[in-house]
């Protein structure tokens, strides 16, 4: 047996994933055990279930991959220093972070109870490989394209590679200071959005501005000459002062990366609490508009250098799936695969998989079309959760569940739904899902008010049985992890208006039998009530990271207005209040 457990240390969105002669047995957030949204400090909990939810003791462990290698890029590191020099608060950080992950093998030791010579050498793995290899090695190609976006992980930004059976060749690099992820922080903290994630925040806001009125000023911050691209640094300042990336207390935060340059050319920053207006609508228009447009000219280029006709996503900015919607139809991909877990926590399942795969040299034979890869739980477990709470539940079988919970949705309900193993990632697919009506033109207002509280201007996402996407919306290329926005079908817009966004689209689901069979089940009845294939879902929680346990989903359904909480074949209604 060969087990390689894969790591994301001291970054954002921290994780652990297990590998086992090739398989993905388990894959999880810290942040979902913690529960400290996009925890970046080390993996403890989640290393420790993965071990124990596959049966292994450490000493069973073969190798231990780090999705970080400070050494990596290192002769272009000394030049920018040389060149540029460094602030010492900014260069002690750095070391500091170096040596958090120069210790990894005994801070997981302590994790896992063990001394440190009982686990394997760590390996550690460039940032930029392992997103690479977390979106080809796992994808259904032999051959692609690769292209990684994210802010920077050890001093690079970008990656574009060509993979082939189990190698992965790189191709190209920008390097620090150019980024198009910090392009787009820097300007969502401009419009008042501080917190790590709030990238996909104005991805939401974009469609209520109008693109054109700043198009030019935020074109003018990047530069499209060449083959890749490069930032007018003028306009930030993480080149002089680096990137202030801290997380006391677990959650990351990001310091203030644009310059006074950039107010000049936008207006003030929105400061807290300040409304947003049709300036802000408009910058958040422009940003994406300007970001797709370097996206494209990034998967052109990769395109041309490769010649292939599959292209694989990942990196924080292949979440932007409005930019991802376009890649087939405009640049002619046959084949698109995108890392469920894009961002940094997929780079515990790249680090496994560059070491099973190009270090070992063992041959593929793992497809990731299912993002379950968290803890699952029995009934049982869940019946004993609401008895804790002091809740009781009814428990229905699969013929008698399926139908009825469709009913609720179909009569203006909101259900919790909690079945199987937790997805891996940022986007709930069925597992740990709220769902509801997506004919109800209320329902929105209705999940930001009672549930959700959080910015109505944010779309909600359609769930749509696989083989009905294009009779709904204008692609019918599978989107089983939530990473493609569509524009839905003139005709059908007023039928499904809850997730049907002000633009018109939809970031899709594609939800197919063999892949969540429950899921596809309770969709299929709704279809046969209502004659529409789709529900509304989005992730349960209420402004903390999306539950993992039965108690995590009790507990957000007993302190939000859900009406209805099913948990495996329990089911749970909440009391309505007497005429």
């Amino acid at each position: 047996m060969t087990a390689i457990l894969g790591l994301n240390a001291y970054h954002g969105d921290a994780a652990a994933a297990l590998v086992i002669d090739g398989g993905l047995v388990a894959a999880a957030e810290e942040e979902r055990f913690n529960r400290v949204k996009h925890c970046a400090g080390f993996p403890a909990l989640a290393a420790a279930w993965c071990l124990a939810d596959a049966g292994l003791a450490p000493g069973d462990l073969t190798a231990v991959a780090v999705g970080r290698n400070p050494r990596a890029n290192l002769g272009a590191k000394l030049r920018r220093v040389a060149l540029h020099g460094v602030k010492p608060s900014y260069l002690r950080a750095r070391l500091g972070n170096a040596q958090k992950l120069g210790d990894i093998r005994s801070e997981l030791a302590t994790a896992l109870g063990t001394d440190a010579p009982t686990l394997p050498a760590v390996v550690n793995v460039e940032h930029h490989l392992a997103h690479a290899a977390s979106a080809f090695l796992v994808s259904p190609f032999d051959e692609a394209a690769i292209l990684t976006v994210d802010g920077f992980g050890d001093f690079t930004s970008t990656l574009l590679a060509h993979g082939r059976g189990n190698r992965v060749e790189v191709l190209d690099r920008v390097l620090f200071p150019h980024s198009l992820g910090i392009l787009y922080t820097a300007i969502t903290q401009w419009l008042g959005f501080p917190y790590f994630g709030d990238e996909g925040k104005v991805m939401g806001l974009a469609p209520y501005g109008d693109p054109e009125r700043y198009r030019r000023e935020v074109a003018a911050m990047v530069s499209l000459d060449g083959p890749l691209f490069r930032l007018d640094l003028d306009y930030f300042t993480h080149h002089r002062d680096g990137v202030d990336l801290t997380w006391e207390g677990g959650t990351p935060i990001i310091g203030r990366l644009f310059s006074p340059r950039l107010e000049q050319a936008l207006g003030p920053a929105r400061g807290k609490g300040e409304p947003l207006d049709s300036r802000h609508n408009d910058v958040a228009a422009a940003l994406q508009a300007v970001l797709e447009d370097a996206y494209l000219h990034l998967v052109r280029t990769v395109r041309e250098r490769t010649g292939s006709d599959n292209l694989c996503l990942a990196g924080g900015v292949a979440l932007n799936a409005v930019a991802n919607g376009r890649i087939r139809p405009e640049v002619g991909f046959d084949g698109l695969y995108v890392q469920p877990a894009a961002g940094d926590s997929g780079t515990a399942v790249g680090a496994a998989y560059h070491v099973w795969n190009e270090q070992l040299g063992r041959p593929r034979g793992f497809v990731m079309e299912d993002a379950c890869t968290g803890p699952g739980f029995t009934d049982e477990e869940s019946a004993a959760a609401l008895a804790r709470a002091g809740l009781t539940g009814s428990r229905l079988d699969d013929d008698a569940l399926f139908p009825y919970v469709a009913a609720r949705i179909a009569a203006g309900d909101v259900v919790g739904w909690f079945q199987g193993r937790m997805e891996f990632g940022p986007r709930a697919l069925g597992a740990r899902s709220i769902v509801a009506d997506p004919r109800n033109p209320r329902m929105k207002d209705i999940l930001n008010e009672r549930i959700k509280r959080r910015e109505p201007f944010r779309p909600f996402a359609p769930s749509v049985l696989a083989e009905k996407v294009g009779e709904w919306f204008d692609q019918d290329y599978t989107s089983p992890f939530m990473v493609l926005v569509y524009t839905t079908l003139a005709e059908r817009r007023a039928l499904i208006p809850a997730v049907n966004h002000v633009d018109d689209t939809g970031r899709v689901q594609s939800v197919e039998r063999h892949v969540a069979p429950r899921y596809y089940r309770l969709i299929e009845e709704f279809d046969r009530l209502t004659g529409v294939p789709i529900v509304l879902n989005t992730s349960f929680n209420e402004n903390e990271p999306i539950v993992m346990t039965p108690d995590h989903a009790v507990d957000c359904f007993v302190k939000t207005r859900m009406d209805v909480l099913v948990l495996g074949n329990l089911v749970v209604e909440r009391e309505r209040a007497a005429a």
